[in-house]
């Protein structure tokens, strides 16, 4: 039988109680203390581990404490900075040309506003969306990997794109549970429901995902 909406709803209700549960102390395992530490962090993200990241941040935010800092930087040091990164020198290049910007047209603050991120060089929408919700700016429910495998095998989504996975999340989730939803589901692709080998034996939520792991429905 097919499941309703309601019914599927409810099922989305259940999956973030049962993973709350099991870890309320999901959160965002970037290291930052500012808005604009948080930008650099989730930029150098792309393709990259936090872990990774955070190995690097600490010399970086040292060296480069503003926006405009960014924006003077010498490409070629800020690159030996951040080599170990994926994808370096395009970061590299990215975060001066946003550095520039946001000195020169957002007095070196960084908005909350989700459509103003997005057109920050080498900002997309996953990026911009992370950045605003952690800084209580405009309400998203960000894709990334682990999100967008893990609505697909508990059928709470069919979309094969991160935006319209998003969109079915965000009819599925209330606002209010979007920002540590988004973590839950992100934790528990790392530490349970991984890409090759989903541990469903210990997975608290197995009850509520039809797929039981890769199997079809």
């Amino acid at each position: 039988m097919r499941e309703t909406a309601s019914q599927k709803t409810a099922r989305a209700a259940a999956i973030l109680d049962g993973l709350e549960a099991q870890m309320p102390g999901a959160r965002i395992e970037l290291d930052f203390t500012t808005p604009l530490e948080l930008l650099v962090a989730v930029m150098l993200s792309a393709q990259c581990t936090d872990k990774r990241v955070n190995l690097v941040t600490p010399a970086l935010f040292r060296r480069y404490r503003t926006a405009a800092e960014y924006g003077a930087a010498d490409l070629a040091e800020l690159e030996g900075v951040i080599r170990t990164c994926g994808l370096y020198r395009s970061k590299a290049k990215n975060l001066v040309a946003t550095g520039k910007l946001l000195a020169e047209a957002h007095g070196g603050q960084v908005p909350l506003e989700r459509e103003v991120l997005e057109r920050l060089p080498g900002v997309g929408r996953k990026t911009a969306g992370v950045v605003t919700t952690h800084l209580g700016g405009t309400p998203a429910f960000p894709v990334d990997t682990h999100i967008q495998r893990l609505a697909g095998r508990m059928g709470l989504s069919r979309a094969k794109t991160p935006d319209g996975v998003e969109e079915d999340l965000r009819k599925l989730v209330p606002e209010a549970r979007w920002t540590k939803g988004h973590q839950l589901l992100i934790w528990h692709g790392r530490r349970t429901c991984a890409a090759r080998a989903p541990a469903c034996d210990r997975c608290v939520v197995a009850g509520h995902c039809p797929r039981k792991g890769v199997k079809a429905l």
